[in-house]
């Protein structure tokens, strides 16, 4: 009954609109006054535990590596390269869209830095060449969602931490579902073309091929440095995100692209961020020690095993019920409070935990395209000028391809797995 009580009080308060953080705490905050054997001070040490980790470090350097790119023009070096490449192909800027957000998912590790950064960039170009401005916003907002599935991960460290699993294993682990996503939209962007031939005439860019290459080659080396540093042991994952950012700050210094004012609002933005996160980070971690407090997690798995016996089964019930949450809460917030309650049931069904990380994160960001919460939808409405509502009905068709890849993540996990036990050989 009392753990009934904690989700219900923070079901209301996130349904009036209080803040995740807030709607979190306050529960709990009661829960300690009531109980005789807690004290105020065992509560904000389990606040403070919850942040004092060395690989959640990396949070913060990964979301300045994708607020630098943004504004020292790096994403656009990668967009004027792709066009180069894919100019003079039917269906080209859609094509463009898709590479693009798998490339700067390299640096990004965030679906809002990829929406902010392309969006205001390909919306436009694909509209002026003749798309439809719905299908533009869809493909824009549904390709933003391969930054938290590809390496560096913010969604995947948080993960990492909350599921005490290695985040270069996990990082890895999304590599492969990372490329699903992006070739299944390629499909969908192929067949679009075909619909509709008559467009994308001119799209190339009249700059050599060599030329873009040359601007954009230091560029496409960040994500070696981020993987091949892990993969290479020269540096754990928090000291591969402090080298990201050193080699962004540099290639801008280089290229002249980042002033003093672009490059404090990116301090600020960072921290503004990096704030909001750590403030959710250490109110589910009293959540979540709660909820373990009253056995919440034995709780579930009694009654996923008293359901079903077939994983596959288990995998589906947590589907349904990740997006939902998705639809309610960022997808930081949703991980920190669900873990600590499906891990445990999902080792009992015999699921890799890798795998159901993989599976949660794509789950929970699919909530970014969805209202409530919908961060993406509210940040290409703000970047590219379009309704809340027209960004919403362009995004529709394209949950059916992220739909699908989460279906093949879930019931394939070799998606998942392939890459991390070929790494550990």
């Amino acid at each position: 009954m009392i753990l009934a009580a904690l989700v219900i009080a923070m079901l209301v308060l996130l349904f009036i609109r209080v803040p995740v953080a807030i709607s979190m705490l306050l529960p709990c905050l009661v829960y300690v006054a009531w109980s005789p054997d807690i004290t105020l001070g065992v509560a904000l040490q389990r606040c403070m535990a919850s942040v004092n980790s060395f690989p959640l470090l990396a949070v913060p350097l990964f979301i300045m590596t994708g607020y630098l790119s943004n504004a020292g023009g790096l994403a656009d070096r990668l967009f004027r390269l792709l066009l180069c490449l894919f100019g003079k192909i039917p269906g080209s800027l859609g094509y463009v869209n898709v590479i693009s957000s798998l490339l700067f998912s390299w640096m990004s590790g965030a679906a809002i830095a990829d929406a902010a950064g392309l969006g205001s960039v390909l919306v436009p170009a694909m509209k002026k060449r003749g798309y439809d401005e719905g299908f533009a916003l869809g493909l824009t907002g549904a390709s933003s969602l391969i930054g938290p599935i590809m390496p560096p991960s913010i969604p995947a460290i948080v993960y990492a931490v909350s599921a005490s699993v290695p985040v270069g294993a996990l990082f890895f682990a999304g590599v492969m579902p990372a490329f699903v996503l992006t070739a299944i939209l390629c499909i969908f962007v192929f067949v679009d073309a075909r619909r509709n031939p008559l467009r994308d005439e001119d799209a190339a860019p009249r700059v050599p091929l060599k030329t873009a290459v040359g601007a954009a080659l230091p560029v496409l080396l960040t994500p070696v440095i981020i993987l091949g540093g892990i993969l290479g042991g020269v540096f754990t994952p928090t000291e591969a995100a402090a080298a990201a950012v050193m080699w962004v700050v540099f290639l801008s210094v280089c290229y002249r692209s980042l002033s003093l004012k672009a490059f404090h609002g990116v301090l600020v933005k960072t921290a503004s961020t990096t704030g909001s996160i750590m403030l959710i980070v250490s109110a589910a971690g009293l959540f979540g020690w709660v909820i373990a407090r009253e056995q919440g997690p034995q709780a579930v798995t009694e009654a996923m095993l008293a359901l079903t016996d077939n994983p596959y089964v288990f995998l589906l019930l947590i589907n349904v019920a990740l997006l939902v949450t998705g639809m309610l809460l960022e997808p930081v917030a949703g991980l920190l409070i669900t873990v600590p309650v499906l891990l445990p049931a999902a080792l009992e069904f015999g699921i890799d935990p890798l795998q159901l990380g993989i599976v949660m994160i794509l789950n929970l960001v699919l909530g970014l395209l969805t209202p409530p919460v919908g961060l993406v939808l509210y940040v290409l409405s703000s970047v590219t000028g379009a309704s809340v509502q027209r960004v919403i009905r362009g995004t529709v068709p394209f949950l059916i391809p992220l739909l699908i890849t989460l279906l093949l993540i879930t019931f394939v996990p070799a998606f998942s797995l392939w890459l991390p036990s070929l790494l550990a050989k």
